[in-house]
């Protein structure tokens, strides 16, 4: 698989023009992408930024959100970075935000987490990734680890939402796909962005 390529601009300052990234010009206007499956390397690269944003200036953080979802630690991660942020953190929807990064998406500002207006957000209970198998006990210890992981990632979304755990629990029993009004009135997003650029 080919590497995508990342083209680069000129900027100018009081040492004359050189040329950078555009993901790093990116990140000079305050702008984070999170983008693909979230798993350790992606919340350590967002985890990085942020705490370059928060060590520069007091603006707001936008992140834009495009990935089906991924590890939870991972997400939790990346959402406690957003949720417990000092600075207004921006989220924005680009296309779809599933499972983990719905949670993500749900964990910006309340009044600043948009949505583009054709992006899909979906919830549902966290899954097991490979087949179970071993012993009775283990199996039940697995079980046990899933349900309480199902009821964190669910009273994030309840407190988030403003909905009822049981609210929450019955909308994730299956793959709940949102279009942006869906999510708005979910309690996942806030508004559907004019723009892209919502900061």
């Amino acid at each position: 698989m080919s590497e995508l390529w990342i083209p680069a601009v000129e900027v100018e300052s009081a040492h004359g023009i050189r040329e950078v990234s555009l993901r790093t010009r990116h990140l000079m206007d305050r702008r984070i992408f999170l983008t693909g499956q979230i798993d350790a390397a992606l919340a350590d690269a967002f985890l990085s930024q942020m705490l370059y944003m928060e060590q520069t200036e007091s603006e707001p953080v936008t992140v834009y959100i495009n990935s089906p979802g991924g590890e939870v630690n991972s997400g939790l991660m990346i959402y406690d970075a957003i949720a417990d942020s000092s600075l207004t953190v921006n989220t924005v929807c680009t296309g779809m935000a599933a499972s983990m990064a719905a949670i993500i998406l749900a964990g910006g500002k309340r009044g600043h987490r948009y949505i583009l207006k054709h992006s899909k957000v979906m919830i549902h209970e966290p899954l097991i990734s490979n087949g179970v198998g071993g012993s009775a006990t283990s199996i039940k210890n697995i079980s046990e680890s899933i349900l309480e992981t199902r009821d964190i990632l669910n009273g994030i979304l309840a407190r988030q939402c403003h909905r009822t755990l049981e609210e929450i629990n019955k909308a994730t029993q299956f793959d709940n796909f949102m279009n942006a009004e869906d999510a708005i009135e979910f309690g996942i997003c806030d508004k559907i962005a004019d723009s892209i650029r919502v900061a």
